[in-house]
């Protein structure tokens, strides 16, 4: 059956889908605590009378994981990936009811573009498929999971530890666009999260010559990273420098050219936690700093931590107690994969989609780590996180759009 089946299907249940995403949204998955009971339940419930094969799992009984399959004609397997937890919200700094309103066209609540809405959208391309009948050219996987927001373990890596996502390729519906500026996000950056601690001698704060300030000696030495670090070109592999190019020009209308370019061009230092002193009239005797370092992906992480080791032993007094780092990921610009939910977003939208790096990392470096090449997209908004977060209901609808689509499409790439 022609692909264009299902998805006629999805643009005529536009109300459906809303009604749908309020259903979703009316469920409280707050994390912490992160409960995910009750909204598995509904989203089972949604399930139920289709032909599709649903299974629960969950390694912690409050943070149940869904797995939704649906043969395809190849065994070849796209896997959809969607987390189901929120941040929490403050009821009282709303306009709209978080767990849920429509108002004219927008669809307002926690979740609503991160990422509620994109679940919505991805059951409705199940039903889609299994209404009509329409047998996927490639088989379907839908991983629906918890404890995503705090990057907790009883979700996606839970899935992937027990050997439950064996799929040749995936897409996270994380919002990727904004108004004006599509996007499909094919890569993520590097970290590095230090844990520095500063030694000084104490003295009584009406003489601090007689001395030594430790929160002076730790803030000089993260004034050496920024020196040393901070202002140095980073050495980006030769393949991703068309995603950072990319990046550059999708960012650049938000935050300005020159911090779009050195947002990637340059390693991003953030001194996020400074303590130390016991009182104002004390010169304190230690101090401590937690750091957090960003590398664009195609950078090698252990080269700039061994130079970063290096530099800390400059500094006297210093030490470093805790580090913890990862390697930024990326996909080939002309992969299949990106080719396939680019183009389709394109087809769909009608408007040009960016092949970017996320400005940080989450499910996707990890997909990739596992071997399954990954991409994050969504149509959405730049209200995640905040109050009155809301999607636009023809948001909903192109998304559903585009992951009912996206099968035919990947297929048509991947053929030998």
């Amino acid at each position: 059956m022609s692909p264009a089946v299902p998805l006629t299907y999805v643009r005529d249940r536009r109300e459906e889908l809303v009604t749908l995403a309020l259903d979703l949204l009316a469920i409280d998955t707050s994390n912490p605590p992160g409960d995910t009971r009750a909204i598995v339940t509904e989203i089972e419930g949604f399930l139920d009378p289709l032909p599709v094969d649903v299974k629960r799992f969950a390694v912690d009984p409050a943070k149940p994981n869904l797995l939704v399959g649906i043969p395809g004609e190849s065994d070849r397997t796209l896997l959809y990936n969607g987390h189901l937890d929120t941040v929490p919200f403050e009821a009282d700094a709303w306009t709209h009811a978080p767990l849920g309103e429509r108002v004219d066209d927008r669809v307002y609540g926690r979740g609503a573009t991160d990422m509620k809405g994109a679940v919505a959208s991805m059951l409705l391309a199940i039903q889609a498929f299994a209404a009509t009948d329409a047998e996927p050219p490639v088989t379907l996987l839908f991983a629906f999971v918890s404890d995503e927001e705090v990057g907790g373990d009883a979700g996606l890596p839970a899935l992937l530890e027990s050997g439950k996502l064996d799929a040749d390729a995936c897409v996270i519906g994380e919002p990727t666009c904004e108004a004006g500026r599509h996007s499909v996000t094919v890569a993520d950056r590097g970290s590095i999260w230090l844990t520095l601690e500063a030694s000084g001698e104490g003295a009584h704060g009406s003489r601090p010559m007689l001395g030594i300030n430790a929160v002076d000696r730790l803030y000089d030495a993260v004034e050496t990273l920024r020196d040393r670090f901070g202002s140095r070109r980073l050495d980006i592999a030769p393949e991703v420098e068309p995603i950072v190019d990319e990046s550059v020009e999708y960012y650049a209308p938000s935050l300005g050219e020159d911090v779009a370019r050195d947002l990637f061009r340059y390693p991003s230092i953030n001194l996020g936690v400074l303590e130390g002193g016991d009182a104002i009239n004390s010169v304190p005797q230690s101090a401590r700093a937690e750091i957090d370092i960003r590398l664009t992906a195609g950078v090698e992480t252990p080269d700039v931590l061994s130079e970063i080791r290096s530099c800390v032993t400059d500094c006297e007094g210093i030490t470093i107690t805790d580090v913890s780092w990862s390697v930024g990921t990326a996909e080939e610009s002309d992969s299949p994969l990106v080719e396939a939910v680019t183009s389709t977003a394109a087809d769909v939208t009608g408007e040009r989609v960016f092949r970017r790096s996320a400005t940080g990392g989450g499910d996707a470096k990890t997909l990739r780590n596992a071997g399954i090449p990954t991409v994050e997209f969504a149509l959405g908004t730049d209200t995640v996180h905040t109050p009155d977060e809301y999607v636009p209901v023809d948001v909903l609808v192109d998304n559903a759009a585009v992951y009912t689509r996206l099968p035919a499409v990947w297929a048509s790439q991947t053929v030998p």
